[in-house]
């Protein structure tokens, strides 16, 4: 076989004209032509629209060049199909560096006041097709899937990529090789961290919670080490998450294909294969963030009555800023994990441009090179900022004089050596590979000696090169990640309720939806519970005149910076959702809502089609509370639930879980006070744990107030208000306990706890876990002793040096008679 003739490498195979509605080339071209010169009258004007254009010009030269006019009318064609169908879509990656791509409508970034540059996704010198990603709602992802292989039928399929042996699935296989009992071999393997097979035994001697294991067997023995052997071997393929590949009607003469579990042609090539044998790779990522936008977006139109475009908002909003600041970002795009959120509070990002290096910075490359602690210590005014020389002054202002990104590299090298911006790319993706540095270095130093730099600044410049060359990010990726970020925060700022109603149903984050909805307690948001004739499928917002707490206001003090604005939402609510029940099905939220509105429990139980155990679920979390206005009423909770059993006596009923209706035999007679005592504030936030695992009605730490209060125990919120370096107690409930690689080697455990008042992030390194890593592992509820962090004007952490079970503290202070017993308590 001929590689180049029979597979196809070293040619490009792009959807053919007749797919895109051209007969040739060149009707293509026009065609493309056409599409971006009406793009561009339509975003720019005035003297802006004469760079544009001649931008633009220069691009369009460029991919007549490369022949690459199928490629983007393809991509723009699929985010088109998405806008059509109503999905939401935005592209990632280098891509939003180009005009074309913003004009075409493919990237919502505008690329010109950004100073994004289209060389560093594509330009003639690079021999590979570019690259363009994009982001669709996860929801709704299958559906762009679907019109994709509607149109381009034979033209496209799915990606393949090869499963390797990692610990879990090597002890699996090998124990099943064996003969092992499976339920030994599933114990072994369920203890074993997500590791490389080759590390199991590593593993199997530090981390403590593996020592109990006993493998002292020769067969276990034979397993452990023959897993360890499958270290990276291929063990099957499977449907890549969102890669498709687009090519003309020969596609299956380019590459061997199967249907995949999903029902979808799918290539044997992973995807650096269908790359390198020429074929155009889209990726079509799932990002529930998008999701939740659109939610948000549904919810304001049924709410206020009318559509919002969240694409047309200017990008300069100072309470979108202000909320940033605060590091109050749960639920946002990018800047809600720990590390962001104290990078946030150091920062202070006022504009969008801020926002694209906050997001820049906070990248494994950037925080390996330690490149954010020079540039915060410049923006703060703690360092004086170095001033190279004046022809590089336009580069690194808006960085502090800090090379993060990959643009500002492409531009060092083209301004000092006077080689094209292409070019410059060449050079920089030859400094990425340390062994061709030597002869970038070669030709740097006379090249930029020759037009009259200092052997000084030349060596100058070729260090800082060398040092963050490589772990710089591209400035146009960051570009495209900061348009979500500032919408989802624009959105949390204006809009607090529907947006946290996003968040609840789709959950695009990292945090648990018991704490986003203590984030909308919070912002004066009531949280109102399930209701058998209110609730749907997913959270919704309601407007409410009940009085609920005053929104969080940051606290001001000499060294936090600014008075910020923050939300208000005051005057909504968020009802909760029906799907949330434990064991509940989509058939039977479908039927709840379609039997309403129901007049009682009866009504309920007679027509809803609910099992059961659903509607035992049901009523204790309140479901049928304002339903036989409780509130009021002599009845209570305990009496509705007797009244339940007498329904399901009366019927017949077998308790069967799969009941769908009953027939029923005799009236049910009318509810009675019991004299049983109502459940307790403790019992109802028990049964919401075990039902909806979230508090709804009271926070889990409210049952502890006396005693927080009495030892001293600060709030997170508060914690801005004491000195850095101070040790402070604090308590909250488990939100994420991560034990990432660092950069040091050691072993370091990050803790985010939730208190009602925010999250408290801490850390605790090696030299404490002896005392405290079982408490943190295994603990929920804690008290912690920690040392406060304080950097930039809202930067806080805590150094943890202290972690116990709050409950047992809670036990043993009461055992001490310190506290008078004046309530029920947990």
């Amino acid at each position: 076989l001929s590689p180049r003739k029979d597979v196809g490498i070293g040619e490009i195979h792009l959807p053919d004209a007749t797919a895109l509605g051209a007969k040739n080339q060149i009707e293509l071209a026009a065609q493309l032509r056409a599409r971006c010169e009406a793009g561009l009258s339509r975003r720019y004007v005035g003297a802006k629209s004469v760079i544009a254009a001649s931008r633009l010009e220069e691009e369009l030269s460029a991919i007549r060049t490369l022949g690459y006019e199928s490629y983007f009318l393809t991509v723009a064609d699929i985010t088109d199909m998405s806008r059509e169908r109503g999905i939401r879509v935005a592209a990632r990656g280098s891509g939003a560096g180009s005009l074309i791509c913003h004009v075409l409508g493919i990237s919502g970034v505008e690329p010109i006041t950004h100073g994004l540059l289209m060389e560093r996704f594509c330009s003639p010198l690079r021999g590979e097709l570019p690259d363009i990603d994009i982001d669709v709602e996860s929801a709704r992802r299958l559906e762009i899937y679907g019109a994709i292989f509607e149109k381009y039928g034979e033209r496209c399929a799915t990606v393949s990529m090869v499963e390797t042996y990692r610990s879990r699935h090597a002890i699996r296989d090998v124990g099943a090789a064996l003969g092992i009992s499976p339920m030994e071999i599933d114990l072994i393997a369920k203890s074993m961290p997500h590791i490389r097979s080759s590390n199991i035994p590593k593993a199997l001697a530090n981390l403590p919670e593996l020592k109990g294991l006993n493998l002292d067997t020769p067969i276990l023995k034979m397993a452990i080490e023959l897993a360890g052997r499958l270290d990276s071997l291929p063990r099957h393929l499977s449907m890549h998450p969102c890669a498709i590949v687009l090519a003309d009607q020969g596609l299956r003469n380019y590459a061997p294909q199967q249907i995949n579990a999903s029902g979808y042609s799918m290539v044997q090539f992973d995807k650096d294969d269908v790359e390198a044998i020429g074929l155009l790779k889209l990726d079509v990522l799932g990002v529930r963030m998008q999701s939740a936008i659109s939610y948000t977006l549904s919810e304001i139109e049924r709410i206020e009555g009318a559509p919002l475009d969240i694409d047309a908002i200017a990008l300069d909003d100072k309470r979108t800023f202000d909320l940033i600041k605060s590091t109050r970002t749960l639920g946002i795009f990018q800047i809600e994990s720990p590390g962001q959120r104290e990078l946030v509070g150091k920062f202070a990002p006022s504009t969008f441009n801020d926002l694209i290096i906050d997001i820049s910075l906070f990248r494994p490359g950037p925080v390996k090179s330690d490149m954010i602690t020079p540039f915060l210590a410049t923006r703060h005014g703690l360092r004086v900022r170095p001033r190279i020389h004046e022809d590089l002054e336009d580069i690194l202002r808006e960085t502090e004089g800090v090379v993060v990104f990959h643009e500002q590299v492409i531009r060092i090298i083209s301004v000092m050596t006077g080689i094209t911006l292409a070019e410059a790319d060449e050079k920089r993706r030859q400094l990425g590979d340390i062994a061709n540095q030597e002869m970038v270095c070669d030709w740097f130093y006379p090249a930029a000696l020759a037009r009259g730099y200092t052997h000084l600044v030349v060596s100058e410049v070729w260090e800082i090169l060398c040092a963050f060359a490589s772990f710089g990010f591209c400035k146009a990726h960051a570009a495209a990640f900061a348009l979500p970020t500032y919408q989802s925060s624009w959105l949390k700022t204006h809009h607090t309720a529907a947006f946290l109603a996003g968040v609840l149903t789709h959950e695009p984050g990292m945090y648990p939806k018991r704490v986003i909805l203590d984030e909308a307690r919070q912002w004066g948001i009531k949280l109102a519970p399930i209701d058998v004739n209110l609730s749907d499928a997913t959270y919704r917002v309601e407007r409410t005149s009940e009085s609920v707490r005053a929104p969080y206001l940051a606290p001001n003090v000499a060294s936090s910076g600014e008075v910020l604005e923050l939300p208000d939402a005051r005057g909504f609510a968020i009802r909760m959702a029906l799907s949330d029940i434990d064991g509940i099905d989509g058939k039977e939220v479908a039927n709840i809502i379609s039997g309403r509105p129901y007049l009682d429990l009866a009504d309920f139980v007679y027509r809803s089609g609910a099992s059961r155990p659903t509607t035992e679920s049901l009523l204790a979390v309140g479901a049928f509370d304002d339903l036989h206005n409780l509130t009021t009423s002599k009845i209570n909770r305990r009496d509705l639930l007797l009244h339940l059993q007498d329904l399901y006596r009366l019927a017949g009923s077998k308790s069967t879980t799969g009941q769908s209706q009953m027939t029923f035999e005799l009236q049910p007679s009318l509810i009675e006070p019991s004299g049983l005592p109502d459940i307790t504030a403790s019992e109802q936030v028990r049964s919401e744990i075990d039902i909806l695992g979230m508090d709804i009605s009271s926070h889990l730490l409210e049952f502890y107030g006396d005693f927080l209060n009495k030892i001293g125990a600060v709030r997170s919120s508060d914690l801005i208000r004491h000195r850095s370096g101070t040790s402070v107690l604090v308590a909250g409930v488990k939100v994420a306990l991560q034990t990432p690689p660092v950069r040091s080697g050691r072993r370091v455990m990050f803790l985010t706890i939730d208190d009602g008042f925010g999250c408290n992030d801490i850390t605790f390194f090696e030299d404490m876990q002896a005392d405290f890593a079982t408490v943190l592992r295994n603990s929920w509820l804690f008290l912690i002793r920690g040392e406060i962090r304080r950097t930039g004007p809202r930067g806080i952490s805590l150094l943890g040096t202290g972690a116990w079970e709050l409950a047992i503290s809670y036990e043993k202070w009461r055992n001490l008679a310190v506290y008078e017993p004046s309530g029920t308590h947990e």
